[in-house]
């Protein structure tokens, strides 16, 4: 079981922040990535976007973890955008028709 996951965050200015995920996002590592979003959150950044062109592999636990950050972000009024979804990762958000839910953007951030 590969538990690593890495973020990288980058401050664009006060309300915008991009936040790049690297590894698999699953049921073990999905708390980590709640971790990271969870301060930007309750800083209510206007713009969180969420890169996952390096991500091969998300389980439901991590969709639900987005999910949670899109809710959030919509209470204060902000956008939650995910940018650069692998094959793998796209397929499980259109099977599950979140493609339709979130604001996601080709390419990477």
């Amino acid at each position: 079981m590969d538990t690593s996951l890495r973020f990288e965050r980058v401050d664009k200015d006060d309300n915008h922040v991009l936040l790049r995920v690297y590894g698999d996002v699953t049921i073990h590592t999905s708390p980590r990535l709640r971790e990271q979003l969870k301060p930007l959150l309750n800083a209510s950044i206007r713009e969180i976007r969420v890169a996952l062109d390096h991500v091969g592999f998300m389980d439901s636990s991590g969709i639900a973890t987005l999910v949670e950050g899109l809710q959030w972000a919509r209470q204060t009024g902000g956008h939650f955008i995910l940018s650069g979804l692998s094959e793998n990762v796209r397929d499980v958000f259109e099977l599950a028709k979140l493609d339709t839910v979130f604001e996601i953007e080709d390419g990477s951030a």
